[in-house]
């Protein structure tokens, strides 16, 4: 339920600062004990995505409000529509590079949470 409250937290903090043109957003809360570690694996991860095309934007955010659940890292990532967010799913399942960067990340966290949310609008 808490994690819950830091997900609809954080999707508000997103809509009110005004996402860059995103239709879909993908939310994965993780664990690391590593977390400037963590935050350069994933700036290191924008610009290899970039590099393959992806129109994905990634952005590191630290629960500083959030009860029991305060220090949790979250990871957004931000597509212009599902279209968009299939195909980089596929992407990161057949290349090389997106794979290995994955298993590093894999590594330095444990997934908490992975949800995936659509915009509503008028």
């Amino acid at each position: 339920m808490k994690i819950r409250m830091i997900l609809l937290s954080l999707i508000a903090a997103l809509c009110y600062a005004g996402m860059a043109n995103a239709s879909e957003l993908r939310v994965v809360v993780v664990q690391t004990s590593d977390v400037p570690g963590y935050v350069k694996a994933i700036a290191d991860g924008q610009a290899l995505l970039k590099s393959k095309g992806s129109p994905a934007t990634l952005r590191v955010w630290l629960a500083r409000y959030a009860g029991e659940n305060a220090g949790s890292i979250i990871v957004s990532v931000e597509y212009p529509s599902f279209e968009a967010l299939a195909k980089d799913d596929t992407m990161m399942r057949s290349d090389a590079d997106l794979k290995a960067w994955l298993a590093g990340l894999a590594k330095m966290r444990k997934i908490v949470s992975d949800s995936i949310y659509e915009e509503l609008k008028p």
